[in-house]
């Protein structure tokens, strides 16, 4: 563009952004939580399992005791898990403090098949496809974990890279894989993809995938996608103890108060568990129970996820027609169409998506950092941006992806 035409386009984008500065918005899309009216549709369990409903595998759920979680949670979980009933272990409401856990351990003790703890191997090292979840980050740099960027393809993890690395690298135990909707950019893996990363031969005979499949149910449109089952790939290519899987109903009913779920070999699973029970005697079965007495069977997961996709998916397609309407055309600009999950990956051109999250902020607009989703907060290109549509209401929704395409609109001309 030569100097005369880019003046007009700055000045409107200029225009905009003070327009939209003097509304004095207030708007939140930092964190992919669920809306008051998603915990609303999960009310119920506040009143379960009732006063006199505390007994289950035959005994008093409101004592110590059940390490491994009630076995009718685990039977009906184990269908979406992929997993049979006894490979699966109950937590509590968090599964990111599953996955805390297996770290620790591994590092203070080793996994099922490891000769020596981690910590005492030398340096230990993680594969981390990006962009990616910044929690999965947070806890590998809490425990100088270091991690190695690999490129995300439209079909999951660059898997030409992730064979050369962890075929030549002993340091490398694990990479972080989130298979289905990821975050943020809603990718699902392919079956090809989730066939090597099962197959592939690795430099570290205990290494790790860590298959966090928090959205496995979670999808915006008729079409329920499903990915390969990575425990029968494990197994069948001769690699049972590779995969760790979990997921959770954090958004299914609460939160703050759900289920988290543990999946793998019966080796892990035992390992697992030795380890827990020096830590805790047992999980909080009341909720379990509660949760049981609430969803029923999969037919109840199945219509409440149906009922959750009815407050969610319309936000999607606003912050979507937005971003269709005034980023079309913009070079550089691209953003995902997921088609589940809790996330919108937004792409900028190269070095704007931290200004673009500056202009937001001054506009009264949260987004997340840009940099969260790569390893230490930092996108070499600073390119991606979060986009979490799903808590606040669809007006307020509205409002913020309109904000959001100024301030990409406004920084993208004064890079030009």
């Amino acid at each position: 563009m030569n100097s005369n035409i880019l003046e007009p386009v700055s000045k409107t984008a200029q225009e905009k952004y003070e327009e939209l500065k003097a509304k004095g918005l207030k708007l939140d899309l930092t964190r992919g939580k669920p809306s008051a009216a998603q915990l609303d549709l999960s009310s119920e369990l506040l009143a379960l399992p009732g006063v006199a409903d505390y007994t289950a595998d035959g005994a008093d759920a409101r004592n110590y005791g059940g390490l491994q979680g009630l076995s009718e949670v685990r039977k009906l979980f184990s269908g979406i898990l992929g997993a049979p009933a006894e490979q699966i272990i109950v937590g509590n409401n968090a599964s990111l403090a599953l996955m805390h856990d297996t770290i620790s351990f591994a590092l203070l003790k080793g996994v099922s098949d490891s000769v020596t703890p981690w910590s005492q191997q030398g340096e230990i090292s993680f594969l981390c496809p990006v962009p990616g979840y910044d929690r999965h980050f947070a806890i590998c740099e809490a425990y100088g974990i270091k991690m190695i960027p690999v490129a995300m393809k439209e079909d999951g993890p660059d898997m030409d890279q992730v064979e050369k690395l962890v075929g030549a690298d002993a340091s490398i135990k694990g990479i972080w894989c989130v298979p289905k909707y990821s975050n943020p950019t809603g990718t699902v893996y392919s079956d090809e993809v989730s066939g090597r990363l099962a197959g592939m031969e690795t430099a570290a005979p205990d290494f790790r995938i860590y298959w966090d499949n928090a959205y496995c149910i979670h999808h915006l449109t008729d079409e329920k996608v499903e990915v390969a089952n990575i425990l029968e790939l494990c197994a069948k290519h001769g690699n049972p103890d590779r995969a760790f899987v979990f997921a959770s109903t954090s958004k299914i009913t609460l939160a703050g108060a759900g289920l988290s779920f543990f999946a793998s070999s019966k080796a892990n699973v035992s390992w697992l568990m030795g380890r827990m029970q020096f830590q805790t005697i047992g999980p909080d079965k009341i909720n379990q129970l509660r949760h049981l007495r609430f969803l029923k069977n999969e037919e109840g997961i199945t219509a409440l996820m149906e009922r959750h996709r009815q407050l969610i998916a319309p936000k999607f397609e606003k912050v979507l027609e937005v971003f269709e309407r005034e980023l079309t055309g913009l070079t550089g600009v691209t953003w995902s169409k997921p088609l589940g999950g809790y996330f919108i990956g937004l792409e900028v051109p190269q070095n704007c998506a931290r200004r673009v999250v500056a202009l937001a902020k001054q506009a009264g607009i949260a987004l997340t950092p840009a940099g969260a989703t790569h390893p230490y907060g930092v996108d070499p290109e600073d390119r991606t941006i979060r986009i979490a549509p799903t808590f606040p209401g669809i007006a307020e929704v509205a409002q913020a992806a309109e904000a959001v395409a100024i301030c990409v609109q406004l920084a993208v001309s004064e890079a030009s």
